[in-house]
């Protein structure tokens, strides 16, 4: 039995030494260089710009509302799940639902902010930080105003039927 583990052992020694071996001749002897950190460092400062971005904002959300609408986890999933249902990703709202749900949050509250986001109007799809905002500020108060629309035509060229005059 002893011998048994004393091959064992001495074959795992022969496999590590011939993988040690193996990684020092593709490094050619060489140190590895070290990665560049100014490169690096911009992304990373970016990522942690937009993490404590996000903790601020759910921060903000405990503050301004009462009750489980206000825990973290209600604020992260709900925020989700309505900017899931403006893009019409029904599934995987429904999915981050059923999460909502489990966590006993309000689901009042989704309804309201959705509702709330309709109301706005229409959203520029190319700018995503425009969603985001508008979900974080209705998050916060479901009952905003509705934006009013910009008057498509001058009023002096229009009649009471809303025909142009010629």
């Amino acid at each position: 039995m002893s011998s048994l583990r004393l091959l064992a052992a001495a074959l795992c020694v022969v496999s590590l030494s011939a993988s040690a071996s193996a990684v020092w001749a593709q490094s050619g002897g060489a140190k590895p260089a070290e990665p560049q950190k100014p490169a690096a460092a911009a992304p990373a400062d970016a990522t942690a710009k937009e993490g404590q971005k996000k903790i601020d904002e759910i921060a903000e959300a405990s503050r301004v509302l009462t009750g489980p609408a206000g825990n973290p986890e209600c604020v992260w999933l709900g925020r989700r799940v309505v900017s899931l249902l403006w893009r019409d990703d029904l599934d995987t709202a429904f999915r981050h639902l059923d999460l909502y749900d489990r966590f006993g949050c309000p689901s009042a509250h989704i309804q309201a902010t959705f509702r709330c986001i309709v109301r706005q109007g229409n959203i520029d799809p190319k700018a995503p930080e425009t969603l985001n905002g508008r979900v974080h500020a209705c998050w916060l108060n479901p009952g905003l105003p509705p934006v009013p629309a910009a008057a498509s035509a001058d009023p002096k060229t229009t009649t009471s039927e809303g025909t142009t005059v010629r």
